[in-house]
């Protein structure tokens, strides 16, 4: 005969064990399971569309609307401009003029050099002569605005000549705002100064921005590229006009990483484009022993202009990728299968963890009674 106590524990055992059974499936976790998550796909009237990604649907993703932040701002292309400088308003004139007569109405029989200095060229781009009034300036070189001076005022002192040097004012200076050790104006040397060549002078772009991204702003138009794409391709170092205004700063587009996946956290995008694959490595992988390799989900909602007549685009505003990185194709097309930015990147838990969760209850369970003495 069994003693009462040994009965009851093996009661309490037996229904403690048919307990956790039942709940198999229903234990915590530290990440869902690809079904749960996806479970209400079926519905008559489901809440989102889940789409396999495989080496045939990426050329159909890839003509959908984008989503997130997107930074495909235009870029204007690199062309040769003349190694030379044109005056423009604000800029600062130094004359000296050479008058070798004996009656000059500018030099003195010591002194046969008249010097004018910071003569600044009006709003309206002429500069004031003595003896000759105004001439316009503007949008000359600097010979050639000599030789405009140099004519004009020989019709009043035959002998004299001219010499001209100019310092650049605002209109012939670019403002280099942020994102290198040197920011500051700086003036164009000539006609031919491109945004690489600003950057240098500004010593170089900070080593500590994440994928750097430069902005240029022009006439209330803004213009972006980044650093990496403008380095590649040396048909995009643009040309600079008085007035443009360049900053360099942090890409701020960031996707997030949810489940069991190596690190659950906001990430910054590290490149231009990224892949699936270049995010659950970016994301630390993903959990050996715990995650479902079968299971990684990107999770992404379009706007509700995806869904109209005659735009390419998904069945829902709310989408579900599923990758399979247990299969060649999977992995190959998670390597071409581009991350918007304010995806969400899911790595499930596999389902097989709760079924070793209560195993391990049960076991432990066996461990307790049997060191009572109780079976």
């Amino acid at each position: 005969m069994i003693p009462p106590n040994k009965t009851l524990a093996l009661l309490a055992f037996a229904l403690l064990s048919g307990l956790l059974l039942a709940a198999c499936g229903r234990l915590p976790a530290g990440a869902p399971v690809r079904e749960d998550v996806l479970k209400n796909a079926d519905a008559a009237d489901p809440e989102f569309a889940v789409y396999t990604v495989n080496r045939a649907f990426l050329p159909t993703v890839a003509q959908w609307p984008g989503t997130g932040r997107q930074e495909r701002l235009g870029w204007i292309g690199h062309s040769s401009g003349p190694k030379t400088q044109i005056i423009q308003p604000g800029d600062i004139l130094s004359l000296r003029i050479w008058d070798s007569s004996d009656n000059s109405l500018l030099t003195s029989a010591e002194q046969k050099v008249a010097q004018l200095s910071d003569v600044k060229v009006a709003a309206n781009g002429s500069v004031f002569m003595p003896y000759v009034g105004d001439i316009s300036v503007i949008g000359l070189t600097p010979d050639l605005a000599r030789e405009s001076m140099q004519t004009s005022l020989e019709i009043i002192v035959p002998s004299a000549q001219v010499q001209l040097s100019m310092a650049q004012g605002r209109s012939n200076s670019v403002d280099l705002v942020s994102g290198v050790p040197n920011p500051g104006a700086y003036p164009l040397p000539d006609r031919n100064f491109t945004v690489m060549s600003l950057l240098a002078a500004g010593g170089g772009v900070n080593a500590n921005l994440n994928n750097p991204q430069i902005r240029l702003v022009r006439g209330g138009a803004i213009y972006g590229t980044s650093v990496d794409r403008l380095l590649d391709n040396p048909n995009l170092d643009t040309l600079l006009r008085g007035g443009d205004q360049v900053f360099v700063e942090e890409d701020e587009r960031y996707f997030l990483s949810f489940g069991a996946a190596g690190e659950e956290d906001l990430h910054i995008f590290a490149k231009d484009d990224m892949s699936a694959m270049d995010a659950v490595s970016i994301m630390g992988g993903i959990a050996d022993g715990k995650a479902d390799p079968k299971g990684l989900l990107i999770l992404r909602e379009y706007p509700g202009s995806a869904l109209r007549t005659g735009v390419r685009g998904p069945r829902q505003t709310r989408v579900v990728f599923t990758v399979d990185l247990t299969t060649a194709d999977g992995l190959f097309s998670a390597r071409k299968f581009q991350i918007n930015p304010d995806d969400l990147v899911m790595v499930t838990e596999s389902p097989i963890n709760d079924a070793l969760t209560v195993s391990n209850i049960i076991g432990n369970l066996f461990g307790v009674f049997s060191r009572a003495g109780v079976i």
